[in-house]
């Protein structure tokens, strides 16, 4: 019997709140530090190019609305905007940048409450999608800052058909990280991007150059702590036509499968069974984060593009292996980066991130 298990998945934004001082009090509520910045510092435009895109969002009558979005405006802010702010630890020394978007009713009825802010993400060099926060329109932070005007307003209540309303979004990346991309996810699930400038934003701090051998950590099958050295050799775009054996859903079927091959050698001092790939994960240029397929084929070829581990045998001390994981992508989106985590806890299970390597293509 095969059995298929759906374990691709996204990581999108979280939105979160920064309350200002002065506000009704409760659970994770920021206080206002004292005293205003002496100078307001004006947000730095960053080249996107602002092309319009159809798109759809759905809301909570469950309906795909038709809309045309255009990001108008990306822009670095500075420090000194959060001054008024208690941001939260994780929060904290990561750089503001404010998307300013419109979007047009291209449909034949009214939108009520539409939010489509909730869908975009400004993303990172590797992939790295930036925290997406929200303000309450009583932050002091909206009169004696550089924030766009367009960040000190909510969206319409309804949109008339052939109206556009025009919005703002603050986004936090680390200190290390420039935006590369601007992206949309489009509610019929495919993935709509902008390039910022030249699309590559840099290479962030901690993020490894494609292939180069890395140490990292995982677990034998009595929990110790096995060291590894790991090598990503390439990210090739998949067929579905590979999966056919297995059952897929409707909306995984809409996905395009990329396969990540890995070497690992067993640096530790215990035997390992293969099966290092459940720690990858692949980050996209459109700020996903997707897990690995598992697919169970109990005496099953498996997919033969992407052999789960070759030899598939106990990985002695000093032996490597190497490993094949298929991870789900929206079309229009990309790999951004190769990431390992090990199950081990401690120093050495940190993740380790690599730039994908360039696609193979199908072979």
């Amino acid at each position: 019997m095969r059995v298929h298990l759906r374990m691709a998945g996204a990581a999108g934004v979280g939105a979160l709140m920064l309350l200002a001082a002065g506000c009704a009090g409760g659970p994770g509520a920021g206080a206002a530090k004292p005293g205003a910045p002496e100078t307001v510092t004006p947000a730095r435009p960053l080249p996107v190019k602002a092309t319009p895109r159809p798109a759809t969002w759905t809301g909570s009558d469950h309906r795909a609305h038709r809309l045309r979005i255009t990001p108008t405006r990306l822009a670095r802010g500075s420090d000194s905007d959060l001054a008024h702010i208690q941001l939260d630890d994780d929060l904290k020394g990561m750089v503001p940048y404010y998307l300013t978007f419109s979007y047009t009713n291209t449909g034949e009825d009214p939108v009520e409450n539409a939010s489509p802010e909730r869908n975009f993400s400004v993303n990172g060099a590797a992939g790295q999608a930036a925290e997406q926060v929200s303000l309450f329109r009583s932050n002091p932070m909206a009169t004696d800052s550089g924030l766009p005007p367009e960040c000190r307003e909510s969206g319409r209540a309804q949109l008339a058909p052939g109206a556009t309303a025009a919005l703002c979004r603050i986004f936090m990346l680390p200190k290390g990280d420039r935006p590369a991309t601007v992206s949309y996810q489009d509610g019929g699930g495919d993935t709509l991007l902008w390039q910022v400038g030249g699309g590559t934003g840099g290479t962030p701090a901690g993020v490894l150059p494609a292939g180069r051998p890395a140490d990292g950590v995982t677990t034998d099958s009595r929990g110790r702590p096995v060291s590894l050295r790991i090598t990503p050799e390439s990210v090739r775009t998949g067929s579905l036509a590979d999966l056919s054996r297995f059952d897929l859903d409707a909306d995984e079927k809409k996905l395009i499968p990329y396969y990540v091959t890995v070497r690992y050698r067993n640096s530790g001092k215990y035997d390992l069974l293969p099966g290092m790939s459940d720690g990858v994960t692949l980050r996209t240029v459109g700020g996903r984060t997707v897990k690995k397929l598992t697919l169970i084929d109990i005496g099953g070829p498996g997919v033969g593009r992407c052999p789960e581990a070759v030899p598939h045998a106990m990985v002695k001390p000093s032996g490597t292996v190497t490993e094949c994981s298929i991870h789900l992508l929206p079309k229009g989106d990309a790999p951004a980066a190769v990431v390992f985590q090990g199950d081990a806890e401690g120093e050495g299970g940190k993740p380790v991130v690599w730039r994908a390597p360039a696609d193979g293509g199908r072979k």
